[in-house]
């Protein structure tokens, strides 16, 4: 998964590389705050993909003593600084230029050579686009888009599908503008275009943001993950009830597993050893996502959920 990541963060930022570029250039030379606002726009996101870059070499630091469960969330910190990025810095600059261009409003020059760069950044924009829907779709499954995002574990994705989505929106407004003012002439379409812009922008980083927040918390492990443990626990004989199964995400590939279980009466020490040892590896080997097990033996009437007592001896 990480590979697949990595591949779709570095298709985005070479095109929104050579496409701040070129808008920068655009920008200077036809006096157009829509142009500005999307020369930022792509500056900012270059900047998010190398940050979710570092955020990705970052997560696969190995466990130490400080961190004994890895580095995984670092994927999770560095997707919420995007999202804080996204609305700072690209929503933020960008209604300000609106606004000072409406207040002074000045005309486009050059405009043809807006539509080049406009027409050619959708085609960049587009493939890179197009690069993580696919990528993206095909980690959904059969589940929704939307319910695919709000269950995904690997937040890189959905960011640069995101950051693309508002790209792609902002080029059309951008566009729009650029046509309504040269056709009627009134020269605060640009700078309305260009907080339109930023709005985009801001509500593109507080569903980033909201989205993010989950996992950076501790979001569980996905449904079927969790009743997929339960059923191997429980065709278990000597396993009499099970009182939590308390899960969390490490990383996009490293669930944390706890589970409070209440065994058969009488059971010798020897078999609790084994038991645990056996349902440890069979959850492993179903769920490779599922790195550590810990095991709890404890009565289902004195187990209080999500009371953080101490694992058994048997963690694996």
């Amino acid at each position: 998964m990480a590979g697949s990541s990595k591949k779709v963060i570095i298709a985005a930022l070479l095109g929104n590389t050579l496409i701040a570029l070129t808008k920068f250039v655009a920008a200077a030379l036809t006096n157009s705050s829509a142009m500005l606002s999307e020369g930022i726009h792509s500056l900012v996101d270059t900047g998010n993909q190398i940050l979710l870059l570092y955020g990705l070499k970052r997560a696969q630091k190995p466990a130490d003593e400080m961190f004994p469960f890895g580095h995984g969330k670092e994927v999770y910190f560095w997707s919420f600084v995007v999202a804080i990025m996204v609305f700072a810095v690209g929503a933020g600059v960008s209604v300000y230029e609106g606004v000072i261009r409406l207040r002074e409003p000045e005309p486009v020059a050059n405009v043809l050579i807006n539509y080049v760069v406009l027409g050619l950044a959708l085609v960049f924009e587009g493939g890179a686009w197009f690069f993580a829907l696919r990528e993206f779709s095909h980690q959904k499954g059969k589940v929704s888009y939307m319910q695919a995002v709000q269950r995904g574990k690997d937040p890189s994705i959905f960011v640069v599908l995101f950051e693309d989505s508002a790209a792609m929106l902002g080029l059309v407004v951008a566009l729009v503008a650029t046509l309504l003012g040269q056709v009627t002439g009134n020269l605060y379409f640009d700078g309305a275009a260009s907080i339109v812009i930023g709005l985009i922008l801001g509500g593109t980083a507080i569903w980033l943001a909201y989205e993010t927040k989950g996992l950076l918390i501790g979001e569980r492990a996905r449904g079927e993950v969790i009743d997929g443990i339960r059923a191997i626990v429980l065709a278990v004989a000597d396993v009499k009830h099970v009182n939590e199964i308390a899960t969390m995400h490490m990383g996009p590939d490293f669930v944390l597993a706890n589970l409070s279980l209440d065994f058969v009466d009488d059971i010798p020490s020897q078999a609790v050893e084994y038991t645990i040892t056996q349902i440890t590896s069979q959850i492993k080997q179903q769920f490779p996502v599922v790195k550590r097990v810990f095991i709890e033996i404890e009565s289902w009437h004195n187990h209080t959920p999500g009371s953080g007592t101490v694992p058994s001896k048997n963690p694996a």
